[in-house]
């Protein structure tokens, strides 16, 4: 059995990525990785946690790996597995191995969204042992100098049978973001977009509005990110109002009443149609 040599870590990214502070989410990451704790993030989508890890990352000289947590991402997935490769038995380490023996920051994004069995993996390098086991190489790891584990999920999307076990939750440090204040809010729309102050201040209102409707039944609402999403739009040459409707209205429901509801309240604010 040897190892195989695929999957290099990334390297360190030299510039951090833009990121305005909501309040003291970047002190708080910082202290967390001296003290050599995880940290989960909790917020609605959209609202920052993957720009906020991304630009810790890069300020802190740290290689960052990240995986988007599904259905069927299971404990194996993060470890490694044994695969055939020119006739030899190869153990190829997952990201989660890579991270603890290079001593990047590893970033598991929505992690309720993966399998139960993860837990097994990352309860271990959560708590003081900073420990992975890998049970089919028969290696128990030891966390690198410069490793971190980060989790997020939005609680507000949860339900009974997707939620984040006590046992697991309160092994990390917990850090709660939301949507921006809104001149941050526009300030972060305009910096991401390069679209005029008065663009994303009327974007900011209109997530306002759509923010306060509450007799629709929506999985989620709108976000930072599709406002600056309408921004890059509307930069590019095309009308407001439908920047609005195609990135953010038409983003928020399939459902024909709701989005002529939603399309009433965008009118109201940006005018068009």
């Amino acid at each position: 059995m040897r190892t195989s040599p695929l999957h290099a870590v990334a390297p360190i990214t030299t510039a951090a990525p833009s990121y305005l502070p909501q309040a003291d989410e970047v002190s708080l990451f910082e202290q967390t990785f001296a003290a050599r704790l995880p940290l989960l993030l909790k917020g609605p989508t959209g609202c920052g946690k993957t720009r906020l890890v991304e630009h810790m990352a890069a300020r802190l000289g740290r290689p960052l790996i990240t995986v988007s947590g599904h259905d069927d991402l299971g404990a194996a997935d993060l470890t490694g597995r044994f695969l055939i490769e020119g006739g030899d038995t190869v153990w190829v380490d997952g990201p989660l191995t890579r991270a603890v023996r290079s001593g990047a920051i590893f970033y598991l994004d929505e992690v309720v969204e993966a399998r139960k069995d993860i837990t097994v993996v990352l309860h271990p390098l959560a708590d003081d042992r900073r420990q992975l086991p890998l049970d089919r190489s028969g290696e128990l790891l030891e966390a690198a100098p410069g490793f971190m584990l980060v989790l997020s999920y939005n609680p507000g999307y949860q339900h009974l049978l997707k939620g984040l076990k006590p046992s697991t939750r309160q092994r990390f440090v917990a850090l709660s973001l939301g949507y921006p204040e809104p001149q941050l809010e526009a300030r972060i729309v305009q910096s991401e977009s390069g679209c005029s102050v008065e663009v994303a201040q009327q974007l900011v209102r209109l997530a306002q509005a759509l923010r306060r409707l509450t007799d629709h039944d929506l999985e989620e609402t709108a976000s930072t990110r599709l406002l600056v999403m309408a921004a890059r739009l509307q930069a590019g040459g095309m009308a407001l109002p439908q920047a609005a409707r195609a990135a953010v209205i038409e983003a928020l429901s399939d459902d024909a009443q709701t989005l002529a509801a939603l399309a009433e309240v965008q009118h109201a604010v940006l005018g068009g149609r």
